[in-house]
């Protein structure tokens, strides 16, 4: 998409005042990226690829930590994202949870907050927030006054926020082995005043919890998520657009199509204090070939596997990968895959617990690592069961 990415490369492209513009220029190369995926609304025809993929980062240190490989053992106020149906399993009667962490060196910032409330019977209720904001991006569209002047003092910045918004509800069936969950999201994106979209969709989930093996299915955006898009330039920027070349699109829509994940795991003891669980999860994505292990049309399947080792609900520690791509050396033209791998511990306090991981979520550093840290309080007790 064009839009107005052209527009800040133009009026970059100037002799004066060289320290200034080098500055700006810098920082603009920095979010350029984030610019570009933000922007890529404006298409005439649906957009149905990586649509939303801001909701397809993840919350929780825990589930990152294990490559997201959660949704057959999700049972926390997370599981609003990793799978609803998981909310039922949930032992405080009240528990919220809350994650933090940066892309390309703080450029970007990911932010979660959740709320479950148990209730009676193994039911329980969720709200959850997800942001994904990129702040002080540089708008040049007035850069040069109406005498052909360039004015530093008329740079103004904007943000491009995502907002993901969850409403769940999960129960026990008759067979409390058996677990259902759903949610209700509602998708918010803004770009600065130049654009802004809403977005509805519906995620269903159910668990299947054993002695030993247990298992997931989850449904993300299962009657398919759309956004629609409308822009809100003003006269003046049209004119900038316009004269630079851009294309001026003022409505658009994407459509997320859905993304059925099949989980399973299996759990043991170790020693007479520890137990360790292994997670598989088997995302398959419906909108068409993708770079991922198992690629086809319209369907392709992306693994995850993951491993945590507790100890008496004190200590964790966590691993997994995920991510498994194939790539092409442009100089060589030879293909080799690569795969994420991602380390995490644990800490439960009582009713606090702190999770950590290490894991490649953005560009941060030349080892295209990320710190993440998330911190998960239950208050109350588990509501009693009705008699």
């Amino acid at each position: 998409m064009k839009l107005y990415l052209n527009t800040f490369i133009c009026q970059f492209n100037v002799k004066s005042d060289t320290f200034t513009v080098h500055k700006i220029f810098m920082r603009f190369r920095q979010i350029i990226f984030f610019v570009f995926l933000c922007l890529s609304y404006g298409q005439s025809d649906a957009q149905v690829k990586y649509s939303n993929e801001f909701l397809s980062i993840g919350v929780g240190a825990r589930a990152l930590a294990m490559g997201n490989a959660v949704s057959a053992s999700a049972n926390d106020v997370t599981a609003n994202f990793w799978n609803p149906a998981g909310l039922s399993q949930i032992e405080a009667g009240l528990q919220v949870a809350a994650m933090h962490t940066s892309w390309f060196s703080g450029v970007g910032n990911y932010d979660y907050i959740g709320l479950a409330k148990t209730l009676h019977n193994n039911q329980a209720i969720s709200v959850g927030i997800i942001r994904f904001g990129i702040d002080g991006i540089p708008n040049t569209l007035s850069l040069i006054d109406e005498n052909g002047e360039i004015n530093y003092d008329r740079i103004k910045t904007f943000s491009a926020v995502d907002y993901g918004i969850f409403g769940s509800y999960a129960r026990a069936l008759k067979n409390p082995a058996w677990r259902i969950g759903g949610s209700v999201k509602v998708v918010s994106r803004k770009i600065g005043t130049f654009a802004n979209a809403i977005g509805f969709g519906i995620d269903l989930g159910i668990q299947h919890l054993g002695p030993k093996w247990y298992f997931g299915i989850m449904g993300k955006d299962i009657t398919t998520t759309f956004n629609t898009w409308n822009g809100t330039f003003t006269e003046a920027e049209k004119a900038v657009l316009t004269a630079t070349g851009n294309d001026v699109v003022v409505k658009g829509t994407e459509i997320t199509r859905p993304t059925i994940i099949l989980a399973g795991g299996i759990k043991t003891a170790v020693g007479k204090k520890g137990e360790i669980l292994f997670e598989l999860n088997l995302d398959a994505t419906t909108d068409g070939k993708r770079n991922t292990l198992i690629s086809s049309d319209p369907v392709s399947i992306n693994p995850h596997l993951g491993a945590e080792y507790r100890y008496k609900h004190l200590f964790f520690l966590r691993g997994g990968i995920n991510n498994i791509q194939q790539i092409t050396d442009i100089t060589t033209n030879k293909k080799s895959w690569t795969v994420q791998p991602n380390v995490g511990i644990g800490l439960g306090l009582g009713s606090v617990n702190i999770d950590y991981a290490l894991t490649n979520i953005g560009n941060v550093s030349e080892t295209r690592l990320s710190h993440v840290f998330s911190l998960k309080l239950s208050l109350t007790p588990k509501a009693k069961v009705a008699e």
